[in-house]
């Protein structure tokens, strides 16, 4: 018996949680969108609204009409690559810098998205990171890929994370107590029929999102000052 199926004028459930909290993410964004534009704009605000309408709709009912109209539960994943690319210097020595980023349980300090990172041995680690608005949390393992101490970390998810994703950053020196950090971190995830378009709205919002995170590790690499999650010690 298949319990996805149409029965009893119920809708059908045909798209994946991830899929869910990323339509009704990205339908949000495309309302305050069009909400923002002006009667002048009706051309691009109209299509918003709809596109937003829908996006939510689909989130919150689990219900692809695409899906169904194509006859199958599930139509195959598009993905799409986001890039995110951030230097800063930071008033503090090279190898203190580093030293902290290497300890992975110190990024939740200054990471909002990151609920805890649990360090299982000298490459492997376990990440808890909050889903936007509330909508629970999500985990996967990592491992350190690429290291040159004091320069460079490399790191990217194991297989069977919901979310996959890559990370790097460089330090170098920058005067005589500072370093400049280059900070490069990718997201990989599954957003079946509505991939590129939800790609590219997620993109200017992760990057707001580590942007927003490297700027707090400085103040907390700089002054000691928790303003993320200030029970973590």
């Amino acid at each position: 018996m298949n319990t996805n199926s149409s029965t009893g004028g119920k809708l059908s459930v045909n798209v994946g949680k991830l899929e869910r909290v990323a339509s009704i993410l990205a339908g949000t964004a495309l309302l305050i969108q069009g909400l923002k534009k002006g009667p002048s704009e009706n051309k691009f605000k109209i299509p918003a609204l709809v596109g937003g309408g829908y996006l939510i709709y689909r989130g919150s009912t689990g219900h692809c009409d695409l899906y169904g109209l194509a006859g199958k539960k599930k139509l195959p994943d598009t993905v799409k690559n986001i890039n995110i690319h951030h230097k800063i210097t930071v008033n503090r020595p090279r190898a203190e810098v580093y030293a902290f980023w290497r300890e992975l349980s110190n990024l939740p300090l200054f990471m909002e998205h990151l609920k805890k990172v649990t360090v299982l041995d000298e490459k492997r680690s376990h990440w808890e990171a909050k889903i936007p608005a509330g909508l629970g949390t999500i985990e996967w393992d990592a491992e350190i890929v690429k290291e040159i101490p004091d320069e460079l970390i490399g790191w990217n998810s194991l297989p069977g994370a919901t979310i996959h994703n890559a990370g790097k950053v460089e330090f170098r020196d920058a005067g005589e107590n500072g370093t400049e950090l280059n900070v490069v971190i990718t997201y990989r995830a599954p957003f079946g029929d509505v991939g590129e378009g939800i790609a590219s709205l997620f993109n200017p919002m992760f990057d707001k999102m580590i942007v927003k995170d490297v700027q707090q590790f400085k103040r907390y690499i700089e002054t000691g000052e928790n303003v993320v999650n200030p029970n973590v010690v």
